[in-house]
């Protein structure tokens, strides 16, 4: 029998290269986006236009806030599984607007949750952030260390999920998942992330602001990798342990159905490095505008993902000069640069 998975954020890049996934390997998919302008909107529609041709995908366009249409929409499809992607993104731009991160990534998440304890979903899997570990030093971050210190109210958002999806599995015996992505990149991605900015710029001789002078270290996490690891983890559903009892190194909850993992490639690069694989791929340098660190953000993140590779023996491992490629690749085609 075919499963059905509801996917929040189908237009979005993660979304989109997860609904891709699901549908190749035999899944039905029902997408639900908001369609928000806090990027080209012509992107987002181009990614669901190619995921309508599947017979299997359908879609709905609805705001998280919606509860009227999401349940609606929630209610007609009746899926099997849920996986939330759809939130409000983006450190910096939850320093100029905070209150869309509480409306979508608050709000709207509790709405999703209210869906998936009514539908008696098999599981529930939500994204999280690296950016929960916030001040942490103790690296490569792992999923058994407490989180308390976010420097963002998009981290904020992101925790409070987090902690929301812990009451709720306990409450209702509601398996959740919850993972935390690693800077993740790739074809397709969001123009306000960093790869996209530094190749559409360098391609157009504009500067390319480096932040912390370059002395930043990031996991980043490529695309096919990371849906990857969310789609095995749709079937490692957690289960309240009978005795409280919980395996060493594993987030398990002791009381709920609810478990944390990191999706990351467990290696730490430089930005600088970075920039330099940018410019080999393009071969074009970059003008480089080296600026101090930014408010909120961090100078390292770092994977350790043990538990994911234990829960599901899979581990993302795509170098990130590869990956670049492949994104340049898709963004001289795309935009005939």
């Amino acid at each position: 029998m075919t499963r059905k998975v509801l996917v929040t954020g189908t237009a979005g890049f993660i979304g989109y290269h997860l609904a891709k996934l699901l549908l190749a390997e035999g899944f039905r998919v029902h997408g639900y986006d908001g369609m928000t302008d806090y990027y080209d909107v012509t992107l987002k529609q181009k990614r669901h236009s190619m995921l309508l041709q599947h017979p299997n995908f359908s879609a709905d366009e609805g705001m998280l806030e919606d509860v009227v249409l999401l349940d609606r929409v929630a209610d007609e499809f009746s899926p099997d599984i849920i996986v939330h992607l759809a939130a409000q993104a983006g450190v910096r731009y939850s320093l100029e607007n905070p209150r869309t991160y509480i409306d979508a990534n608050v709000v709207g998440t509790f709405n999703v949750m209210e869906a998936a304890r009514r539908l008696n979903v098999q599981h529930l899997l939500m994204a999280s952030t690296s950016s929960v570990y916030g001040a942490n030093e103790s690296m490569p971050f792992t999923e058994t260390e407490k989180a308390d210190t976010q420097l963002t109210i998009y981290a904020a958002t992101k925790k409070a999920n987090e902690s929301m999806g812990h009451a709720y599995a306990h409450l209702w015996n509601l398996p959740t998942t919850m993972f935390r992505f690693f800077t993740v990149y790739g074809p397709w991605g969001r123009p306000d992330l960093a790869l996209y900015k530094f190749v559409d710029a360098i391609l157009d001789d504009r500067p390319i602001d480096i932040y912390n002078h370059g002395d930043m270290y990031r996991d980043f996490t490529y695309v096919d990798d990371l849906v990857r690891g969310i789609r095995l983890l749709i079937d490692s559903v957690p289960e309240r342990p009978e005795d409280g009892v919980v395996p060493g190194g594993d987030s398990l909850s002791p009381v709920a159905p609810f478990r944390v993992v990191n999706i990351g490639n467990s290696d730490k690069v430089r930005l600088l490095d970075f920039v330099d694989a940018i410019e080999e791929s393009l071969g074009k340098k970059a003008i480089r505008n080296y600026m101090p660190m930014q408010m909120g953000d961090v100078p390292a993140t770092w994977a350790d993902a043990t538990l994911l590779q234990r829960l599901t023996g899979y581990r993302p491992q795509t170098d990130f000069r590869d990956g670049i490629a492949r994104f340049v690749d898709w963004f001289r085609d795309y935009y005939g640069k």
